[in-house]
């Protein structure tokens, strides 16, 4: 790039566009838990439920999107705060691709593990954004453009060629909660809107 003329003028603008996307899958964060007279009584129990969980996991999902998170055994106690046996539990992160299958699965979990079964949260995520990041960059733009049109005519001066453009980083907004995170009945689960957020840093010629 030649460099500038001495008496040539630029304003610098940063712009910011969103675009909102439907969550196309979702990760579970759920556990197991056994309870028993012993440390081995609560962990025979807690892996007989874990095997359940992971045979209906694997009926609506891939085997690489299911993944230990942890295994702990703890002392129990009764209300009165007296020693009452122990628990274990083991946690596990799912993935599924599809939000009805994950719908589905969390429906047959809560089925088929019963009582023994803890869901500590659900993720919806974007995975395909279906052009929304492309309109958020056009909408980032068109806002950069917009203020430094403003800012040169209160200079009393117009926009000319575009010097530089730099992107900031692509970002997902604040992600859905899903409406219900289990329905035993229709499976699924309500998708809602993410946001794609993009910024652009552009420098325009100032014109006279």
């Amino acid at each position: 790039m030649p460099p500038e003329p001495a008496d040539m003028h630029t304003v610098t603008v940063t712009g910011t566009g969103t675009s909102r996307v439907a969550p196309d899958s979702a990760v579970a964060r759920v556990g197991v838990v056994g309870r028993g007279a012993s440390v081995a009584e609560a962990y025979d129990a807690m892996s007989a439920a874990a095997t359940v969980l992971t045979e209906v996991a694997g009926r609506h999902t891939e085997e690489r999107r299911l993944a230990s998170t942890g295994v702990s055994v703890w002392p129990a106690h009764d209300q009165t705060g007296a020693r009452d046996g122990f628990e274990a539990r083991h946690s596990f992160s799912i993935g599924c691709d599809d939000l009805a299958a994950a719908g589905s699965m969390l429906g047959e979990l809560a089925s088929e593990v019963g009582d023994a079964l803890v869901v500590d949260g659900v993720a919806l995520e974007v995975t395909q954004d279906h052009g929304a990041g492309i309109a958020a960059r056009e909408a980032a733009f068109h806002d950069a453009r917009e203020r430094a049109a403003a800012l040169a005519r209160m200079a009393g001066a117009g926009l000319g060629s575009v010097r530089t453009i730099v992107e900031g980083d692509a970002a997902p907004g604040p992600g859905p909660l899903p409406k219900m995170a289990m329905m035993r009945d229709a499976g699924g689960l309500e998708p809602g809107e993410a946001s794609v957020t993009v910024s652009v840093t552009v420098v325009w010629e100032i014109v006279h």
